[in-house]
């Protein structure tokens, strides 16, 4: 009995001593796995300075709407006194005929021709004016009409232009004329000249109308003393008319007078 007790006792304190030392142990291992990673946080260099962060950012397109389709439409005629208004344009204010209502300040049998003041907004501008009306001719199409432009006709019409007379025509000729005058008057000698024995050739330069007849004469050259008698007798002179084509022109030529004293 005794030899158990003491082999009972000797299995507790077995035990404990075990017990103590298993304690004991894995309290340093505990602590050395702490103290290790302490030291080791405390050892490493992050090196944060050289560290390149790149930042990526990642934009949804915007949601697009749907495209709405286009219909075609007629281009609009411009011109010169159209500027694209939507709103009619008159010249006076002048209303209709169908408003017999409203008296009319000047009552007149002439034609009216101004246009009376439509229906909606209007605008006096001093002129006729009606704007595009859009026009539908089915579903989902649509075209723009022009008011066709107000033709006005005159009550009466005007006179038709008289036709011009053709255009004198004068023939140049370079020969003396003297040998085809019908009547060549002789010049007047000057007394002056008879005195001074003065002698000499005048040629004048004369316009022969249609008929024959001298309308212009103008001596070219000789003596100042002798020209004007040679003058005064060219515009007595009287030629043939000259007919071209059927048709009588004029013609310009020179008359040659030699004054020479007879001996």
């Amino acid at each position: 009995m005794f030899n158990n007790l003491i082999e009972s006792a000797s299995h507790r304190k077995e035990f404990k001593r075990r017990g103590s030392f298993f304690l004991v142990t894995t309290a340093t291992y505990a602590l050395m796995l702490v103290l290790t990673g302490v030291a080791s946080i405390y050892a490493y260099d992050a090196r944060l300075e050289d560290q390149v962060y790149e930042q990526v950012i990642t934009m949804l397109p915007p949601e697009s709407a749907p495209a709405k389709p286009v219909t075609p439409t007629d281009p609009k005629p411009t011109s010169k006194n159209d500027k694209s208004s939507d709103i009619a344009e008159r010249k006076v204010a002048m209303f209709d005929v169908d408003r017999p209502e409203i008296v009319p300040e000047k009552i007149s049998a002439e034609p009216n021709k101004v246009q009376p003041l439509p229906n909606g907004p209007v605008k006096i501008t001093g002129r006729d004016y009606d704007p595009p009306v859009a026009v539908t001719t089915g579903p989902g199409t649509e075209r723009t009409v022009v008011q066709p432009p107000r033709i006005e006709i005159p009550d009466e019409l005007p006179p038709p232009t008289p036709p011009q007379p053709p255009k004198d025509r004068v023939v140049k000729v370079s020969r003396v004329l003297n040998s085809e005058a019908l009547s060549l008057p002789k010049p007047r000698y000057p007394a002056l000249a008879l005195q001074i024995h003065l002698e000499g050739v005048v040629n004048v330069q004369v316009l022969i109308d249609e008929t024959g007849k001298v309308v212009s004469a103008k001596a070219v050259d000789g003596h100042p003393m002798l020209i004007p008698d040679a003058v005064r007798a060219a515009n007595q002179a009287r030629f043939s008319p000259t007919i071209i084509g059927d048709q009588p022109v004029k013609v310009s030529g020179v008359i040659s007078y030699n004054f020479k004293l007879s001996r």
